[in-house]
């Protein structure tokens, strides 16, 4: 046994001069290396939250709803919130509120047009933004000619909260293939003072 611990030692030392020889004379670095740059880290994003908006966005309008037992409506597809004038109505119908965004639905399927809706109301609501148009066509593309999205539009509007009234477009603006829609104003954040 100790012979072969003289033996290994032997072969080691004779390794590491072997090195030596190789490498040659080494003369240390006069600076040390610098520390990897501090990065300031992404900020964190809450991916979980936003799956759950979506999921709630998704559950939040519903196709059940029998809009006729719930709201004051009429033949001209217009409404309003309990509260709202009748003017506002009237004034949406001749285009006196000043159009600051559009969805588009046309070929959509139900369930892609309606969290497509949700989400543009959320984000017109967010932007602050007062009079929309939501296009739903008229149906001449759908089977039998009747439009589809055109009462599902209707339906998933009067559930908003932040909906305070829609009426059929004028001809200009799309006819019976839209509606527009005047949105509550964005609530401010009040001041308090110290």
């Amino acid at each position: 046994m100790a012979e072969e611990q003289r033996r290994r030692a032997a072969a080691d030392r004779q390794e590491r001069e072997l090195f030596a020889v190789s490498v040659g004379s080494v003369v240390p670095l006069r600076k040390l290396a610098l520390p990897a740059p501090v990065r300031p880290r992404p900020p964190a994003v809450a991916r979980q939250r936003e799956r759950d908006e979506q999921a709630a966005l998704r559950e939040s309008l519903s196709d059940d709803l029998d809009v006729e037992t719930l709201l004051d409506t009429d033949d001209a597809l217009s409404f309003r919130r309990r509260g709202v004038g009748i003017d506002v109505v009237r004034k949406l119908r001749r285009g006196v509120w000043v159009l600051q965004g559009e969805l588009d639905l046309h070929g959509l399927r139900r369930d892609e047009a309606r969290e497509r809706l949700a989400e543009f109301l959320r984000d017109a609501a967010r932007r602050g933004l007062r009079c929309v148009r939501v296009i739903h066509g008229k149906g001449n593309g759908s089977p039998g000619r009747e439009p589809v999205l055109k009462a599902k539009v209707r339906t998933w509007l009067v559930q908003k909260s932040e909906v305070l009234a829609f009426t059929q477009a004028r001809a200009s603006e799309g006819g019976h293939g839209a509606v527009v829609v005047l949105l509550a104003p964005r609530a401010r954040p009040r001041i308090v003072a110290k």
